[in-house]
């Protein structure tokens, strides 16, 4: 089993900068694969980005602004996000899956967090 805790959520005015952080427990060495979703009032799990371990995907809205990585020793992920827009605003989840499947699907996941906050200012 494996426990996920996100952490580093807030409120942040457009154009601004946050690094979130997911930290894992358990069986970490089983969770080969690592993204993170977002949470709109228009879509319930919308993917953001992964990584499996050198190999990183984005979704487009946020390619060129948000960083995704890992710290295997530390068992963290992060997620740092620049030039941050309103509708970046969101509740983002941290999830992990023991096999690499399709990463952009929630369904892959098997270990989910309970999810931080994220509120952009115009």
């Amino acid at each position: 089993q494996v426990q996920v805790v996100e952490s580093g959520g807030g409120l942040v005015q457009a154009g601004g900068s946050l690094r979130l952080s997911c930290a894992a427990s358990g069986r970490t060495f089983s969770t080969p694969l690592m993204a993170w979703f977002r949470r709109t009032p228009v879509k319930e799990r919308e993917f953001v980005a992964s990584i499996v371990g050198g190999t990183t995907y984005y979704a487009d809205s946020v390619k060129g602004r948000f960083t995704i990585s890992r710290d295997n020793a530390k068992n963290t992920g992060y997620l740092q996000m620049n030039s941050l827009k309103p509708n970046d605003t969101a509740v983002y989840y941290c999830a992990a899956a023991p096999r690499v499947s399709d990463a952009r699907s929630p369904s892959t996941y098997s270990y989910w967090g309970q999810g931080t906050q994220v509120t952009v200012s115009s």
